[in-house]
């Protein structure tokens, strides 16, 4: 099992690679989240009503791809133990960093993102990796750290705090995790400036990183 710290440190690395993620599908995909799935529902539901010419197909896609990433996760951990680090995690998030090398691919192909089937496949494929990452996070079970939503995280750092009456616990990674994220997206907006494969170039190498890190921490099975 990795110990606590390094776990920690490892799915806030990812944390700051779905903020990434999401910035460029948002601002270089026709405003589609593939990590945070939260925002992708709202989306949805607006651009369902037809509010201001908001997608729906790309939308609903990373959806169904995050599903479908989310349950092979956990197919692929389900003999694994809680909380601890085993070779299937490691696994899991060196396909995670495949579905990523695919996105990135396909990404950098000529008219990608407002070609229908290639900007559709590219959002999709990257949902389905986030959907594997959050599986492999939930099965880690780093407290309050997900990688791809702060939502929770925001609210127990507000309402454990000792302005709301509670200990402030756990105060200082809720910070880094939102921190993380906010600095993953604007990365990844700045990565667009220069190409729309990059910013996905940059999650490859961090989740291979972590991948490849976890491993070697991992105590002996």
């Amino acid at each position: 099992m990795v110990r606590a710290r390094p776990h920690l440190t490892l799915m806030l690395a990812l944390t700051f690679s779905t903020g990434v993620i999401d910035a460029v599908g948002y601002l270089g995909f026709d405003r589609v989240f593939s990590g945070n799935m939260t925002g992708n529902v709202v989306l949805l539901g607006m651009g369902l009503a037809g509010a201001n010419g908001l997608p729906i197909v790309r939308p609903a896609l990373a959806l169904l791809g995050f599903l479908v990433g989310a349950v092979l996760g956990g197919r692929v951990l389900g003999p694994t133990p809680k909380g601890t680090w085993t070779t299937r995690t490691t696994v899991l998030l060196v396909l995670v960093t495949a579905g990523l090398l695919g996105s990135a691919i396909i990404a950098a192909l000529p008219g990608t993102p407002s070609h229908a089937v290639l900007g559709a496949a590219t959002t999709t494929l990257l949902a389905v990796a986030m959907g594997m990452q959050a599986a492999a996070a939930r099965r880690l079970a780093v407290a309050d750290v997900t990688t791809v939503v702060v939502t929770s995280t925001i609210v127990g750092l507000a309402a454990d705090s000792r302005l709301a009456g509670g200990t402030g616990e756990a105060w200082g990674r809720r910070i880094l995790a939102i921190v993380l994220i906010v600095l993953g997206a604007f990365v990844g907006a700045l990565t667009l400036y220069i190409s729309l494969w990059l910013g996905i170039a940059v999650t490859v190498a961090v989740t291979l990183s972590v991948a490849i890190l976890g491993h070697r921490l991992r105590e002996s099975e």
